[in-house]
């Protein structure tokens, strides 16, 4: 383990990790508004929101993926070193972390059961740029619809909003701005 592993995490972690959660229920709970946090340095190229995403939604018995570029020896050490978290293939993430291209083919991921749809992975795609702009959601959460810059994939949501209750979630993030993209979140090209 390098010693970037030991830096990085929530200075003051109640109050970091409280505001962190706030960011993320908010996201989730309002698709489609981007949020700013702060809190956490994690290594490239994992992305401050990425970073606080991981700090606050993981522990000792979430396990994590690493796809692409995200799953090097930085990382690995600052996320075990932080978390705790287990690194796993895909088939039993909870969360995987990369680029869109490097987490497809997504059906590598678990949807969750009938009886267990919380059994599903929540995606956190790395994206260069979020912007209020793209895809047009509409659903729970947002007044009338909301926009956001999504990887030119709308099939891909459409089919993962057709499994509602199952399917995955998705938080992107860009630098120290996130956004969330619940699968109950319907989603048509701009």
């Amino acid at each position: 383990m390098n010693a970037t592993a030991l830096q990085g995490g929530f200075a003051t972690p109640a109050h970091d990790s409280a505001r962190a959660f706030r960011a993320t229920l908010d996201a989730l709970a309002r698709p489609g508004t981007i949020q700013t946090v702060a809190g956490a340095q994690p290594p490239a190229p994992l992305s401050v929101a990425a970073g606080v995403l991981i700090l606050t939604l993981t522990d000792g018995t979430t396990p994590v993926h690493l796809a692409g570029a995200w799953d090097c020896a930085d990382v690995r050490d600052w996320i075990t070193f932080q978390t705790g978290a287990p690194l796993v293939g895909p088939a039993d993430a909870a969360f995987a972390v990369g680029a869109w291209n490097d987490l497809a083919p997504l059906d590598r991921f678990a949807i969750g059961t009938p009886d267990y749809p919380d059994r599903s992975a929540t995606l956190i795609v790395e994206c260069d740029a979020l912007q209020a702009q793209g895809a047009q959601l509409t659903g729970s959460g947002i007044k009338d619809s909301a926009r956001l810059s999504l990887p030119d994939a709308a099939r891909v949501f459409a089919a993962n909003h057709a499994l509602f209750p199952l399917g995955l979630d998705f938080f992107f993030t860009a630098g120290d701005r996130l956004a969330g993209l619940p699968r109950s979140t319907k989603v048509e090209d701009n």
